[in-house]
């Protein structure tokens, strides 16, 4: 994997590099109500993962709005937000934002789903930015591991290989 800079700086991703054609490793995160996630959950639909630092900053902000706006499109795809963010921020975040498209899920308790896709972030405790698609088989189809976490990733490439899936 090509290095990955934070606001310009090198840092260390703890975990294991997810690539196109692998089965999509398990985790265990919390949804905003505190019950427990795992990839169970959307097994036999497509899914978007966008995986954002912290869901308090304008980038991250912006990318969980777009892929909120996207699902209209998307009937069929689930797409989740992972952070490191409590889910009682996440909740709020949403409520303000007006998301209810997406599903926000924090990975704060354990970084199960940064350490299973190669995305914690060992210097800051935060997860890398990235976006993952999945298929209804449970196979990574699509990986964006962006390079520069404080840039946006690729959205219409997510966003068309979904398309591709349903």
């Amino acid at each position: 994997m090509e290095k990955i800079t934070f606001k310009g700086n090198p840092v260390t991703l703890l975990g294991k590099e997810v690539g196109v054609g692998e089965k999509a490793p398990n985790f265990l995160v919390l949804a905003n109500d505190l019950s427990p996630v795992t990839l169970e959950n959307v097994k036999g639909n497509v899914a978007i993962i966008s995986v954002v630092p912290s869901l308090d900053t304008g980038v991250c902000d912006a990318q969980t709005r777009r892929f909120n706006e996207e699902a209209a499109s998307l009937e069929g795809v689930n797409i989740l937000t992972i952070s490191v963010d409590l889910p009682f921020a996440q909740k709020r975040w949403c409520g303000a934002a007006g998301i209810d498209k997406v599903q926000t899920l924090s990975d704060h308790r354990e970084l199960s789903f940064g350490k299973a896709y190669g995305l914690v972030i060992e210097e800051l405790r935060l997860l890398a930015r990235a976006v993952f698609v999945i298929n209804q088989q449970g196979e990574v189809t699509y990986v964006e591991y962006v390079s520069e976490a404080t840039d946006h990733p690729d959205y219409e490439a997510a966003i068309a290989a979904a398309k591709q899936l349903i």
